[in-house]
């Protein structure tokens, strides 16, 4: 039964320049810099043949190409209990349009809807037990965090593998977006 996720990768130089912003929060779980995306819909466990119908669903779907920009750090969670730190999406019309139809092409796949808020991010660490002070050190000395812009060509369909050493990914599916002819 795998286990699936949709996601925008990011190029090399952009995850090397996210795992550089790493560090001062003790017991902070940092994402391994292969596994840096941002996610447009996490499914989770399914069947095989569910798992086919979200990949043909996905290839269905006509979206244009665009630039994202990675803007500041924030963190889910509440101030006792943060869980994830996380780099920030400037706002993007065309991203939460690509959004909207993965998630209209999951639901045309037959699984229910993601019952959620879409905040496009792209985690950067998991913070159980992680002390509130260095978490918010960290996030003042970010704050300005200005990355990008990034071409978003394509998305993918992922599965994810647990491990005792995190979270393994592996590409089941590329999906490539239109470009225009535009100038």
């Amino acid at each position: 039964m795998p286990r699936l996720f949709i996601a925008i990768p990011l190029p090399d130089d952009i995850r090397a320049a996210l795992v550089r912003l790493r560090s001062g929060i003790p017991g902070a779980r940092w994402l391994p810099e292969s596994n840096l995306h941002l996610t447009l819909r996490f499914i989770g466990d399914v069947h095989r043949d569910e798992a086919d119908d979200v990949a043909d669903a996905l290839g269905q779907i006509e979206a244009p190409a665009f630039d994202m920009s990675i803007e500041g750090v924030g963190m889910f969670g509440e101030r006792k209990r943060p869980r994830i730190l996380w780099a920030g999406i400037a706002r993007n019309d065309a991203l939460m349009h690509l959004q909207r139809k993965v998630e209209s092409a999951v639901a045309r796949a037959g699984l229910g809807p993601e019952e959620r808020r879409f905040t496009p991010h792209i985690t950067l660490a998991r913070l159980k037990g992680a002390k509130h002070g260095p978490i918010q050190t960290f996030m003042a000395d970010n704050t300005l965090v200005r990355l990008g812009p990034v071409e978003v060509d394509a998305f993918n369909l992922y599965s994810s593998i647990r491990t005792p050493d995190g979270a393994h990914y592996a590409l089941e599916a590329e999906y490539p977006l239109l470009f225009s002819n535009l100038p």
